[in-house]
């Protein structure tokens, strides 16, 4: 499930994530990224992993796909979780973006809201 979390910066996109994460997710999650980055430019991207059980195979072809797509479109990743292959992942994309990319565990939420600007 995604839960897109509203800001009052236009620079930062937010988003919660949960249970499963496939295809349809990310043909939410998309078109709205999209349409931001189209409208503002870089972004910093707030990204909460809570409770997150299963990454699908279409769920992760559509995340490289944009990653791909969007190399240059963020200035600051902030990757929130609290399991070990989710902090693995913060390495893992870093060849994929020249943002900044960080992670925090959910202790240590709040941190990553500010360094983004959420």
């Amino acid at each position: 499930m995604v839960e897109i979390i509203t800001t009052d910066n236009p620079m930062v996109f937010a988003v919660r994530v949960t249970g499963t994460l496939g295809k349809p997710e990310y043909e939410v999650m998309v078109p709205l990224l999209d349409e931001k980055i189209a409208q503002h430019g870089k972004l910093n991207l707030y990204w909460e992993m809570t409770g997150l059980d299963h990454w699908l195979a279409g769920g992760l072809w559509e995340d490289l796909k944009f990653d791909l797509k969007h190399l240059n479109s963020f200035l600051k990743i902030a990757i929130v979780g609290d399991r070990a292959w989710e902090k693995a992942l913060t390495t893992l994309m870093k060849p994929f973006t020249t943002a900044q990319v960080k992670y925090f565990e959910h202790h240590h939420r709040d941190a990553a809201r500010e360094w983004v600007g959420l």
